[in-house]
């Protein structure tokens, strides 16, 4: 029997039977692919914390199945008791990763489920949880699917694509967000010639976006992240599509860490640099960058992490934050599922808005 590819499998799903969010585990890859069936809100919640489960979009749809899944084992009959029940879960759940904002995005759009079904039973509710968190995955499909049609309208065949970390369909339900101009050109031969930076300290893409990648048949070549600089001046990449984790009311951007030396060498060279955000990473509320909460990690991710031994020496000081904002001056277009924005963002966002009724 053909071996199955890590395409084969779905990156996160519900399993209706199990009551179960089976994910990949992103932290094994590409070295071996295992299935995690997880059923507690510790083990989700640790999944998100612990990247197993990773990318906005993906995050999200882990959060409104964990939401629902928490929602099944809620004993209370009465609605207000069902919803302090909730309400702890929810918070419990949103405490796993603070940057990307889909995590809260979803789980407040599965609240607004609970506060708009006020005098049903407290089996309805979850009823009606359980197909909110299949619609909030559907949705991420579609998404994904517009964002690949609107990048693809800016590059043309043959052309060079660089891009950092995984936007790809590890970090979504399916086409990745920033894979999504390159999944959909290679289907219809546009023959792209596309740059993986590794992605320090996590590794995210070579582990996962060349993995990825290479396994659908595109032709994609892995670099180190301090090498795209010497790709960009040699001519080989026409244009940099990158994913976020939070957009800000003024167009700044946070993406994992790199991603605005990225853009700063992007504009250099003269080259386009894109961002792929769904409309569910965009945060009205925060009005620039600088009110984007940067996580920190482990010490221990930059240190030890990858290497057989310890490549740094005991008690030297570490600065490992998991994201970087790119200034919204860098970036050419911000492309979502209801169409591109540019400059001035403060304007193109907003009309964005309008169109996706939020």
């Amino acid at each position: 029997m053909e071996e199955k590819s890590i395409m084969d499998y779905e990156t996160l799903a519900l399993d209706d039977e199990e009551n179960a969010l089976v994910i990949i585990d992103q932290t094994k890859l590409p070295g071996r692919t295992e299935l995690l069936h997880l059923k507690t809100q510790k083990e989700i919640w640790v999944a998100i914390n612990t990247l197993q489960v990773r990318g906005a979009p993906a995050i999200g749809d882990a959060a409104a199945i964990g939401i629902y899944l928490a929602a099944r084992e809620i004993t209370a009959e009465d609605y207000d008791s069902f919803c302090q029940e909730f309400a702890k879960a929810k918070d419990y759940l949103d405490s796993s990763r603070p940057t990307a904002v889909n995590l809260s995005w979803a789980l407040n759009r599965m609240e607004g489920v609970v506060k708009a079904a006020k005098g049903k039973t407290v089996a309805e509710i979850k009823q009606l949880l359980h197909d909110e968190a299949v619609k909030i995955k559907e949705e991420d499909i579609w998404i994904c699917q517009k964002l690949g049609e609107y990048g693809l309208t800016l590059v043309k065949p043959g052309d060079g694509l660089l891009t950092h970390c995984n936007a790809g369909q590890l970090a979504t339900a399916k086409y990745g967000t920033a894979t999504a101009p390159m999944y959909l050109g290679h289907k219809k031969g546009y023959n792209f010639k596309i740059f993986s930076d590794e992605t320090r300290p996590l590794l995210q893409g070579a582990r996962l976006t060349s993995y990825e990648l290479h396994a659908s048949g595109l032709d994609v070549t892995l670099i180190c992240d301090n090498m795209a600089s010497s790709v960009m001046k040699n001519g080989w990449v026409q244009a940099v599509f990158v994913g976020c984790d939070r957009v800000a009311a003024n167009g700044d951007a946070a993406n994992k860490i790199g991603t605005s030396g990225v853009a700063i060498l992007a504009k250099h060279y003269g080259i386009p640099f894109y961002v792929c955000a769904p409309t569910s990473t965009i945060d009205y509320n925060t009005p620039t960058g600088d009110g984007i909460h940067i996580e920190q990690r482990s010490p221990e991710e930059v240190t030890e992490m990858w290497y057989k031994e310890r490549m740094a020496p005991e008690g030297v000081k570490v600065y490992n934050p998991a994201f970087d904002v790119t200034d919204h001056s860098l970036i050419t277009a911000i492309i979502t599922e209801y169409g591109i924005a540019r400059a001035p963002y403060t304007e193109s966002l907003q009309e964005i808005r309008k169109k996706c009724g939020r």
